[in-house]
């Protein structure tokens, strides 16, 4: 299910949707949903809050929606909300912040958001908030630009980006890029991987601080991880592709507004087009 959501909003940003059958892939879709409303990866896999974020993004790229029964869904999802404002990401319980961002960007796509605690929700995700003005996957663990996105995400979908040091995040955020390369790392003394365009970048333009970094540079190392016989994108020159990080290349460079490609929403890692389609509809 995660893999159809890259692929397919690659193929949205690239302007190339039309190229997959929309009834096959929104078959598919159903057959992957249980009686509690969520989604497994795929056909008769267990539910999981991940997976039932990236069936109702693949249903929104298709303006597809209206076959689900919403009720149910946003049922499933806000009954992973634990008392602290955490949530589990399946009836096993684990709790990490990503499934924090994903229950709040699901309920948001499907206008339910009412279902949860939001304050509660947004007091757990601060409560992960680092000295060095970051986010980990829990109270305490380290900073790390994906647990950010996901942190920084959804305080701005739930209209909370006000309780972040913006000055001290970015500063964190801009050392990522490698100067040498241009691309960006998700920790310190890592490596930089093609999907830290996203995961970092998507961030710095949440909190209005992109400007601080080296965007040349960054677009640079995005088309220097391109397979050029093959196509696609890998995490760094030469390595081998895939649609993970094909599909985080695109939506950089989608962010960097390389032209030929589709605005993407920061927040709802969506094209802008569809988000504005779903909210206006609210």
């Amino acid at each position: 299910m995660n893999g159809a959501y890259w692929g397919l909003t690659a193929l949205d940003l690239l302007g190339k949707l039309h190229a997959v059958d929309v009834e096959e892939v929104v078959s598919w879709v159903l057959q992957c949903q249980h009686d509690s409303g969520g989604f497994g990866g795929n056909i008769g896999h267990d539910p999981h809050v991940l997976y039932t974020l990236s069936a109702v993004q693949v249903l929104a790229l298709f303006d597809k929606l209206d076959v689900l029964d919403i009720e149910k869904v946003a049922s499933y999802v806000a009954g992973l909300q634990n008392e602290d404002g955490s949530f589990s990401g399946d009836m096993w319980g684990e709790i990490d912040t990503r499934f924090s961002y994903i229950s709040i960007s699901c309920l948001s796509l499907l206008h339910r958001l009412d279902k949860i605690n939001v304050e509660k929700a947004v007091n757990y995700i601060l409560s992960c908030k680092n000295h060095d003005g970051g986010f980990g996957c829990t109270p305490g663990a380290e900073s790390h630009a994906g647990q950010i996105f996901c942190c920084v995400g959804a305080l701005a979908i739930t209209g909370s980006l006000h309780h972040i040091d913006k000055d001290l995040l970015g500063w964190w955020l801009c050392e990522r890029q490698d100067n040498k390369t241009g691309g960006l790392n998700g920790r310190p003394e890592k490596l930089p991987d093609v999907c830290y365009s996203w995961w970092a970048l998507s961030s710095l333009i949440m909190i209005d601080r992109v400007h601080w970094i080296n965007k040349d540079k960054l677009i640079k190392f995005i088309l220097d991880c391109q397979d050029i016989e093959n196509r696609g994108i890998s995490d760094r020159p030469d390595d081998a592709v895939d649609v993970y990080h094909t599909y985080f290349g695109v939506a950089g460079l989608s962010l960097l507004e390389y032209p030929g490609l589709k605005a993407i929403d920061p927040a709802y890692a969506l094209p802008v087009d569809v988000v504005n389609r779903i909210i206006l509809d609210r």
